[in-house]
């Protein structure tokens, strides 16, 4: 590893700046999730993009688990994954600081590479069976709206912090990068999972950017090769490069059936079924 020997004035400006962070990191989370929970809300309603039969009635489970999961995540990492970060940081870890990568390069390197682990994680929890028994529990939404991106069983959510904690000290991503991938993470988890009619001319250049909703929907097709296609979840570049992009579904986006077959109906969209859900077999 090369050593660094900082200006000890540079370090107690470092130290001070990433305590501030850590104090206001809940809040500029919330402050985004909430406005861009608002937005998606308000476009969702003047324009939908597929008629809603359950609609408000999934949102007491939905965000119901993503309750579970905030406390959960606290008790277990209350300085979440920008505390993890700075942790790093201080001891000096990860292959960032080994290189002598400047902050200002490793920041957005972290955001890109930190994003292409999701996929793979994604991937890796359709592939292996009972880590897509965890995972169902956000496939089996019978609708999908924004509510629908915040969908995860919370022994997912821990496994996905440990996964994504593991590759930040490894990396030793500075805070402020981790600190904007997971803004970025949560904003277009909203985003891609609303039920909003994106005009075709916004959707086709956008796609290239960004994963939009009509790219996303098809993930959650009740058919499974769809189902196994479309991972990403911020970045689309990850689905093109490593051949899982699909543009549209065969049913088209009015005509295909999202969810899990036979998790469909309305009473398994309880909360107390959504938790225990991993523990029943599909047929």
């Amino acid at each position: 590893m090369v050593a660094t020997t900082r200006h000890p004035c540079k370090s107690a400006r470092r130290t001070l700046h990433l305590g501030t962070m850590l104090a206001q990191e809940p809040v500029i989370r919330l402050s985004v999730f909430a406005a861009v929970l608002v937005a998606m809300a308000l476009l969702e309603h003047a324009f939908p993009r597929r008629p809603q039969r359950l609609s408000w009635r999934r949102w007491p489970s939905n965000f119901g688990l993503v309750a579970i999961s905030s406390v959960l995540l606290r008790l277990v990492a209350p300085a979440g994954a920008v505390g993890v970060a700075a942790w790093a940081e201080a001891r000096g870890l990860g292959l960032f600081p080994a290189l002598g990568v400047p902050a200002w390069v490793a920041a957005p390197v972290a955001v890109v590479l930190l994003d292409m682990l999701i996929y793979f994680q994604h991937r890796v929890f359709h592939a292996v069976p009972l880590l897509w028994r965890l995972h169902r529990v956000h496939h089996a939404d019978p609708e999908l709206d924004a509510s629908s991106g915040l969908r995860f069983h919370p022994v997912e959510i821990l496994l996905s912090f440990a996964i994504k904690a593991a590759a930040v000290v490894a990396l030793g991503a500075p805070a402020e990068g981790v600190l904007v991938f997971e803004v970025l993470l949560n904003a277009t988890s909203l985003f891609n999972h609303a039920n909003l009619a994106l005009p075709a001319w916004l959707d086709r250049p956008l796609r290239l950017l960004l994963v939009t909703p009509d790219m996303h929907r098809v993930h959650h097709s009740e058919i499974r090769v769809e189902t196994d296609s479309d991972f990403g979840f911020c970045l689309p570049w990850w689905d093109r490069i490593f051949g899982t992009y699909r543009a549209e579904p065969a049913k088209g986006q009015l005509g295909m059936v999202i969810g899990v077959e036979c998790f469909r109906a309305d009473d398994e969209q309880r909360i107390d079924r959504l938790l225990l859900q991993p523990l029943t077999p599909e047929p």
